[in-house]
């Protein structure tokens, strides 16, 4: 094949690795920017000059064929290079730009992050932000993420991440509930109460607690306790069980954010305050990126904000 006829097809490699990644001609478009019909079309010239099928099509999907994938895995590391190469290249100017795609827990994001955003963007015009809201935890690299927000017990050791704020779990209730049903003074307590837990799949509905003081010979943080805890309600989003309790249906166990305000204005009380749940959320948020050798420097600015902003927020 001639040379130049060769150059010209090395976007068209680029786009089929992106479509062997998603699977999906729909999904590839998306992420590249471009009509589905170009898409199709640039797999069509690609195939024709490499004279074997690529893409083994069907109604739902689209994947590699051996040779598709076999020029994909050959490919990649440069395809890498080039995209780090152009990220320290266009990162040399010293204003942020560019477009950032975060990833973040329905929740998490509409309660803390989504607040956040508005003054980010006014001090950086150049940046242009991408937030999927989802409870999914999705593979940052293979889904094209710069970024995302995680509240978990520990950050994966693959990625690059920032410790955001610190979090603690509460248990609440609405004081109504609690004239009607009495205030628990015990764990054990919680197990003759409509508790309303965090959805979970293929866990029993239980919560574990610890004491905020130690008897002198317990130890830091004493003994846990584990209660089994049942209601007339679950669900996996904090902002709903916060409702359900609000309502005066039960008691919630909830991350410190999604309850806050509620605290605050009285609508909500802490539950056992002497005791602290453990085990059931993380104890800090995370900003979390796919290793790599430089960070673009959107991503430093943003992550910068999140931190001052909640730091300062927390502490309030």
């Amino acid at each position: 094949m001639d040379e130049r006829r060769i150059e010209t097809l090395w976007s068209h490699v680029h786009w089929l690795s992106v479509l062997g990644m998603l699977g999906s001609y729909t999904a590839a478009a998306q992420r590249l920017g471009v009509s589905k019909a170009a898409m199709s079309q640039r797999i069509n010239e690609l195939e024709r000059a490499a004279g074997v099928p690529l893409v083994a099509r069907t109604t739902r999907s689209a994947r590699l064929t051996e040779a598709g994938q076999q020029l994909v895995d050959a490919t990649g590391s440069a395809f890498e290079t080039i995209a780090s190469a152009f990220a320290g290249i266009r990162d040399l100017a010293a204003t942020p730009r560019g477009r950032l795609r975060v990833t973040a827990p329905v929740a998490l994001a509409r309660q803390v992050i989504v607040p956040l955003l508005p003054a980010f963007l006014r001090a950086h015009p150049l940046v242009r932000i991408e937030l999927d809201l989802s409870d999914r935890l999705v593979p940052l690299a293979q889904e094209g993420f710069d970024l995302g927000v995680r509240h978990t017990p520990a950050p994966p050791e693959t990625h690059v991440a920032w410790t955001l704020c610190a979090t603690r779990s509460l248990l609440v209730a609405s004081r109504a509930y609690l004239r009607r049903r009495g205030t628990p003074l015990t764990p054990a307590d919680l197990a003759q109460h409509d508790c309303l837990p965090y959805l979970r799949a293929g866990e029993a509905s239980a919560w574990q607690l610890q004491p905020l003081q130690a008897d002198p010979g317990e130890g830091q943080g004493g003994s846990k306790v584990t209660v089994p805890v049942s209601g007339c309600f679950v669900a996996n989003n904090s902002e709903a069980l916060r409702e359900v309790a609000l309502a005066g249906l039960g008691i919630a166990l909830l991350p410190d954010f999604s309850a806050r305000d509620a605290l605050r204005a009285g609508k909500l009380v802490v539950v056992l305050p002497d005791w602290q749940p453990v085990g059931s959320f993380g104890e800090h948020l995370y900003a979390i990126r796919p290793f790599s050798p430089q960070v673009p420097r959107a991503v430093q600015a943003l992550v910068q904000h999140l931190r001052q902003s909640l730091h300062a927020g927390f502490a309030a």
